[in-house]
């Protein structure tokens, strides 16, 4: 949960002021017209908030949670096929979004558009490295390439397309809902891996989490008639999880050992509208930053769900 917990802090840390800088709608006239003094100050108040960001929750992660757990030699571990896999895409959206907002800020700051990007992009990776770094001296975890793919899979998509059309073009999102368990074993199965309360189940409930590609059909056909703010997204999913690798468990209380291989893991494609927020035209201040940060969650909407086990369902809404 740490992990997941400081992920998700140095991002929000990165998020709010980067939409609040959007809202502002600084262009690329305006920043230049900084001068060198103002560009320098600048750019230590963002060197000082990713440092805060980055690194204070490195320091915290390793005081309180690699501190407690033995050490070892750096290893690699092999954690590609668990949890089907949603771990990975979660580590690629962390890495997206951590340099979409890094690179926000490093433009306002006075960095040339291409270089921020870099540096953005750039940085959110370095990031993760440094936990797997981490992960590779502790005997419980190890290195983790597949981790390390997805987080410069994460940095490439969206470092390829400012690159390329300036713009985000198709956004990676997340979503969350809260999962009801069956009573008993089940539900208290779920209790102990992926907590109780709202906000553990949202960093560590996959069976309720689903992430989506978020394609903008307006700026991919700008003379059309669609509207610049509707969006369509494909997403990924995934359910009947109770361990990593297979449904089989020892009760730590009682030491029964437990066998739900009955219960099907299924991988579980989505097809749905979205709601780009920041194309939504308003004057308000607030309301621009609200949306900027916000645009990171796939918005509630009708749904059609397909899973590998060939069941088709649609949802009134779906989030």
């Amino acid at each position: 949960m740490l992990l997941r917990l400081s992920l998700l802090l140095s991002l929000s840390v990165l998020l709010l002021p980067a939409g609040y800088i959007n809202a502002q709608a600084v262009d690329s006239t305006a920043v230049s017209a900084l001068t060198p003094a103002q560009k320098a100050k600048r750019q230590w108040l963002i060197g000082g908030l990713n440092v805060a960001a980055y690194g204070g929750s490195l320091v915290v992660l390793n005081a309180a949670w690699y501190s407690n757990e033995t050490r070892s030699p750096i290893h690699s571990y092999d954690d590609s096929r668990e949890w089907l896999q949603m771990d990975k895409i979660g580590h690629a959206w962390t890495a997206y979004n951590t340099g979409r907002a890094s690179t926000a800020l490093w433009e306002w700051a006075g960095v040339p558009h291409k270089k921020a990007v870099w540096i953005g992009g750039l940085s959110g990776a370095g990031y993760l490295t440094a936990i797997e770094f981490l992960d590779s001296r502790s005997a419980k975890w190890g290195w983790s390439w597949s981790d390390m793919g997805a987080n410069v899979l994460g940095s490439a998509a969206f470092m390829s397309q400012e690159l390329l059309w300036g713009e985000q073009r198709i956004q990676y999102k997340f979503s969350f809902h809260r999962k009801k368990y069956p009573a008993g074993m089940l539900e208290e199965r779920a209790d102990d891996l992926y907590g109780k309360a709202w906000y553990e189940r949202m960093l560590k409930d996959y069976n309720a989490q689903a992430y989506w590609l978020s394609a903008n059909v307006k700026s991919f056909f700008p003379d059309s008639n669609w509207p610049a703010w509707l969006n369509i997204a494909v997403g990924y999913g995934a359910d009947g999880m109770f361990g990593g690798y297979s449904n089989k468990w020892t009760d730590k209380s009682t030491g029964i050992d437990y066998d739900r291989s009955d219960i099907p893991r299924k991988r579980q494609f989505y097809l749905a509208p979205d709601i780009d927020l920041t194309k939504i035209p308003t004057k308000s201040r607030f309301l621009k930053t609200a949306f900027s940060v916000f645009n990171s969650f796939k918005f509630p909407a009708p749904s059609l769900m397909i899973d590998n086990k060939g069941k088709v369902k649609a949802y009134a809404v779906y989030f």
